[in-house]
C-alpha cells in the first residue's frame, strides 16, 4: 500500500518534490561549500610548506658586498639564497612588482623551491626566464609566454639612480620571457598587491657585476633553511653576529609566514564554519517548513484509507518517503555544486598559500552530506508526519502568554489583544503555531545583522585610520642608511626646523633605527626625538613612553618574544640595564613591522648606538583635515625634501577581506527571520481560522482582521528587537576585540549607528510587509464557510 501511495503521490505533486529537491540542493551545497572551504583554507599554508622547502629566517645586513661563505658554511644551514635591491628597471612595470634579484645554487631548488601552478619554473642558468605570480597577469596583462625587458645600470650610473630614480639605465638590456607563473611564502604575495615578477636566479650569475654579488651598489641580503626548523634560529643568529662583528636585523620567516598565516587562515576558516553554521540553521527552518506542510498534507489525504486497514506506520511512512526521495535528489545536486563553487575557493589570505587551486572534492564532506542530508530530512518528515497523526486526535489547547494578559487587562483594542495572543501563544494539536520558532529567529536576526554590522563598523575604523595599528604620521621621508645621510648632515636640523614650523604640520620625529639585541631577541630600535613643540603621538598599548636615557618601550610581539612587561627590566645590546615603562606600536619600517621594534629617547639611542644607525628617516604627523599630497608639495618647494604618506601595515589588507563574510552570514541570518516569521503569520491565519470567523461572526470588522495579523507581526519584531538589539552590539564587539587582540591593532569599541537608527523601523517595516498576503487572508475568509467546515 505505501509503494502504491507513492506512485500516486510522484505523479499528482512532483512538482512540489522538485521544488523541495531544488530548496535542499541550494542549502546543502552552501552548507558542504562553506565547510570544504574552511578545511581547505586552514590546510592551506601547511600543505604549501610540504612541498616549497621554505626558509626559517631572513638575514638583513643590508651591506653591499657582504660575505656570505663564512655564514653558508655555518653547521645550522641546510640552504642559502641571497636576494636584495639592485639598479634595474622593467619596461611598463612598476618597481613595487618586482621582488628583486635572487642569487646562489640553492635559489628556487634546495629553498623556497614554489610550486608551478602554469608554466614551468625558470632555468637558473638563463638570463631571460622569469616568473610571475598569480595577480601579476591580471594586473599588468602579461601571462606566460609574454617577453618583458629588463634594463640594467653600470656601476657609476647606479649609485646615481639610487638617490635619482630619474636616472636612465645604461647597461646591458635583457629580453626575458616569463616562462611560469608560482608561488610560495617568499616567492608570494601579499593580499591587495598586484603580484610579483620573479628574476631567474641566472640574472645575477649572468651579470655579476650589475646586479650580482660584485656589484658595490647591490644590496644582497640572504634567506636561510635550517637544519633544525624555528628551534635553531637563536643559534643560527648568534653565531651570524659574530661572523659580522654587529647585530644583524633578522626577520623570522616561520613566525612571519607560516605561524601568522596559521592564525589568520585559521579564523578565515573559523568565520566560514560560522558561516555554515548558519547556512544549516536557515535550512532547518527553511527547508525544515515545507517538509513539515508536505508531511501534515499527506497524513490528512491518507485519513480516508485508515478506514480501510492502512495502519499509522504506513502512514508515517508513506508521508515522509517523498521528501527523502526527493533530499537525497537535492543531496546529490548539492553535491555537484560544492565541487562547483570550490574554484572559488579558499578565500582570503588562504588563497595566496593555496598550492592546488582550482576544483576540489572534498571527499569527507560531500560524502557526509549525502549521507546526513537525506537522514536529517527523514527524522524531519516522520516526525512532522507522527505528530500530524497527533494531532488530528488532539483537542484544542491554549497556554497563556503573561504579556498577552496583560496587553487584555489594559483594556487595548481587540486587535492588539487577539494579535499578541497570536504571536506569544503557541496553542496545541491542531491549532499550534510555530511562535517559538518565529520568536528565536526574530532574535537570531537581529543579533545576526547588528553584529555583522558592528564588526564591519570596526574593519571600516581600522582600515580607514592607519592610527589603530601605529601610524600616526602622515608623511615621511629616508635621510640616511648604512651610517651614510644622503643629504649633508649639518643641514638636517635645519630642514626639519622648517618642516615643523609649517602650518599643517603637527609633529615631527627624527627618527634614528638601530638593530640591537634585547635578551636575546633582534630588534629595530627607534629613537624617540621630537623636533620643535609638537611631539609625535604614539599609540600607548600599556603604560607610557620612556623620558629617561635607561627607559624603553617595547612593541607587542617583541615584548612576549622578550618575555617583558611594564616595570620589567631588559639588557638592550648589553649595555646596562633598562626598565620597560609601556608597551607601543612603532612605525613600519624596511626591517620591522609595526608590532616589533622599541622606543627609546634620543639620549638613550645615543647610548646603544653613539652616532651609528641603520636608517635614519622622520616622520611627520599632520593637523586633522590637513591635505598630505598638498602638505607634501610644499614642503618640497620649500625644502627640497621629497615626503611621501606610509604604506599601510599588511594586516589592514587582512582586516578589510574578512569584512565580506559577517556581512553575507547576517543576510542568511536575515533570511532566517524572515522565514520563520512569516510562515508563523501565515501559519496562525489557517490554523485559527476558526477563532478568526467567530470573531468576524460577532463583529470583528476586516481593517480589525488586518490589524490582528499586523500586530502578530509588530510584537514579533519587537520581541527580536528588544533581545537581538544588546546581545547583537556585544557578540559584534566581543568579536571585534578577540580580532583587534590577535592582530594586533588599537581596540576602539565599535559603534555601528546607521545600522542601530535603522534596525527598528526596518524590522518593523518588514514584519508588516510578510503580514500584507495573511492578513488579507484573515479580512477575505468567507466566515460561513469557516464555521461550517469547523
Amino acid at each position: 500500500m505505501t509503494a502504491a501511495w507513492l506512485r500516486l503521490d510522484l505523479r499528482r505533486r512532483w512538482r512540489s518534490l522538485l521544488v523541495l529537491a531544488l530548496l535542499v540542493a541550494l542549502a546543502a551545497g552552501t552548507v558542504m561549500t562553506a565547510v570544504a572551504g574552511a578545511r581547505r583554507g586552514e590546510t592551506a599554508g601547511d600543505r604549501l610548506a610540504e612541498r616549497t622547502l621554505p626558509a626559517d629566517v631572513a638575514v638583513l645586513p643590508n651591506q653591499p658586498l657582504f660575505d656570505w661563505a663564512p655564514v653558508r658554511d655555518l653547521p645550522e644551514v641546510a640552504a642559502l639564497s641571497t636576494f636584495g635591491g639592485a639598479a634595474y628597471v622593467v619596461d611598463e612595470i612598476p618597481a613595487e612588482a618586482v621582488s628583486g634579484v635572487v642569487s646562489g645554487e640553492d635559489a628556487m631548488r634546495a629553498l623556497e623551491r614554489p610550486v608551478v601552478l602554469a608554466g614551468r619554473a625558470p632555468d637558473p642558468e638563463r638570463a631571460d626566464e622569469v616568473v610571475i605570480t598569480p595577480s601579476f597577469e591580471e594586473s599588468f596583462g602579461l601571462g606566460v609566454g609574454d617577453g618583458v625587458t629588463i634594463r640594467l645600470f653600470q656601476q657609476e650610473s647606479a649609485a646615481a639612480f639610487r638617490d635619482d630614480p630619474a636616472v636612465p639605465p645604461d647597461g646591458p638590456v635583457v629580453e626575458a620571457r616569463i616562462v611560469g607563473m608560482v608561488q610560495s611564502f617568499w616567492y608570494g604575495e601579499t593580499l591587495g598587491s598586484p603580484g610579483q615578477l620573479i628574476f631567474s636566479p641566472g640574472l645575477a650569475a649572468r651579470y655579476p657585476d650589475e646586479v650580482g654579488p660584485n656589484s658595490s651598489n647591490a644590496v644582497h641580503n640572504a634567506i636561510v633553511r635550517l637544519h633544525g626548523g624555528e628551534a635553531a634560529i637563536p643559534e643560527f643568529l648568534a653565531a651570524v653576529e659574530g661572523i659580522a662583528g654587529r647585530p644583524i636585523d633578522t626577520f623570522d620567516l616561520v613566525e612571519m609566514f607560516r605561524n601568522h598565516g596559521r592564525e589568520v587562515t585559521g579564523f578565515e576558516a573559523d568565520a566560514l564554519m560560522v558561516f555554515a553554521l548558519a547556512a544549516a540553521a536557515a535550512a532547518v527552518f527553511l527547508v525544515g517548513q515545507p517538509v513539515a506542510r508536505y508531511a501534515a498534507a499527506t497524513v490528512a489525504d491518507l485519513q480516508a484509507l485508515r478506514a480501510v486497514g492502512m495502519l499509522p506506520r504506513q502512514v508515517v511512512l508513506a508521508a515522509a518517503i517523498g521528501p527523502v526521495l526527493a533530499a537525497a535528489a537535492g543531496a546529490v545536486a548539492g553535491a555537484a555544486l560544492s565541487v562547483v563553487a570550490s574554484r572559488w575557493f579558499p578565500i582570503g589570505l588562504a588563497a595566496t598559500v593555496e598550492p592546488d587551486p582550482g576544483t576540489d572534492a572534498d571527499a569527507l564532506v560531500l560524502v557526509t552530506g549525502l549521507i546526513a542530508v537525506p537522514v536529517l530530512v527523514a527524522v524531519a518528515a516522520l516526525a512532522a508526519a507522527a505528530l500530524a497523526l497527533r494531532a488530528a486526535r488532539a483537542g484544542s489547547y491554549r497556554r497563556r502568554s503573561a504579556v498577552a494578559g496583560a496587553v487584555a487587562a489594559a483594556g487595548l483594542p481587540v486587535p492588539v489583544v487577539v494579535g499578541t495572543r497570536f504571536a506569544l501563544e503557541p496553542g496545541r494539536g491542531r491549532y499550534a503555531v510555530p511562535v517559538r520558532p518565529a520568536l528565536l529567529g526574530a532574535v537570531t536576526g537581529v543579533v545576526g545583522v547588528l553584529a555583522a554590522f558592528t564588526f564591519s563598523s570596526g574593519v571600516d575604523d581600522a582600515s580607514g585610520d592607519l592610527r589603530r595599528f601605529g601610524q600616526t604620521h602622515q608623511l615621511g621621508a629616508w635621510f640616511g642608511e648604512n651610517n651614510e645621510h644622503f643629504l649633508p648632515e649639518e643641514e638636517l636640523p635645519a630642514l626639519l626646523a622648517a618642516v615643523a614650523a609649517d602650518p599643517d604640520v603637527e609633529a615631527v620625529n627624527d627618527s634614528r633605527i638601530g638593530s640591537a639585541d634585547i635578551d636575546g631577541v633582534s630588534a629595530a630600535v627607534y629613537s624617540y626625538a621630537p623636533v620643535g613643540d609638537g611631539a609625535l603621538d604614539v599609540v600607548v598599548l600599556e603604560g607610557r613612553m620612556p623620558v629617561r636615557p635607561d627607559e624603553i618601550a617595547l612593541a607587542p610581539v617583541t615584548a612576549d618574544a622578550v618575555g617583558a612587561a611594564v616595570g620589567d627590566v631588559v639588557d638592550p645590546a648589553g649595555t646596562g640595564t633598562s626598565t620597560v615603562t609601556g608597551i607601543a606600536f612603532v612605525p613600519d619600517g624596511a626591517h620591522n613591522d609595526y608590532t616589533t621594534g622599541a622606543w627609546v629617547t634620543r639620549d638613550g639611542y645615543d647610548a646603544l648606538f653613539a652616532d651609528a644607525f641603520k636608517f635614519h628617516e622622520t616622520h611627520v604627523a599632520l593637523r586633522p583635515g590637513a591635505d598630505a599630497a598638498a602638505v607634501a608639495a610644499r614642503l618640497a618647494e620649500t625644502t627640497g625634501l621629497e615626503l611621501a604618506p606610509p604604506e599601510p601595515p599588511t594586516p589592514v589588507a587582512e582586516i578589510r577581506q574578512i569584512r565580506t563574510l559577517p556581512t553575507v552570514l547576517a543576510a542568511f541570518l536575515a533570511v532566517l527571520a524572515l522565514g520563520a516569521v512569516g510562515h508563523a503569520l501565515a501559519t496562525a491565519v489557517r490554523r485559527r481560522r476558526h477563532e478568526l470567523a467567530v470573531l468576524r461572526a460577532v463583529g470583528l470588522t476586516r481593517p480589525q482582521a488586518r490589524g490582528i495579523v499586523a500586530t502578530q507581526a509588530s510584537v514579533l519584531a519587537l520581541a527580536g528587537l528588544l533581545v537581538g538589539i544588546p546581545l547583537g552590539i556585544a557578540l559584534g564587539r566581543v568579536v571585534w576585540r578577540y580580532v583587534a587582540d590577535t592582530t594586533p591593532l588599537f581596540y576602539v569599541p565599535p559603534v555601528a549607528a546607521t545600522a542601530l537608527l535603522l534596525v527598528v523601523p526596518v524590522a518593523l517595516l518588514a514584519a508588516n510587509l510578510l503580514a500584507a498576503w495573511p492578513s488579507q487572508r484573515a479580512a477575505s475568509m468567507r466566515v460561513g464557510s469557516v464555521l461550517r467546515a469547523e
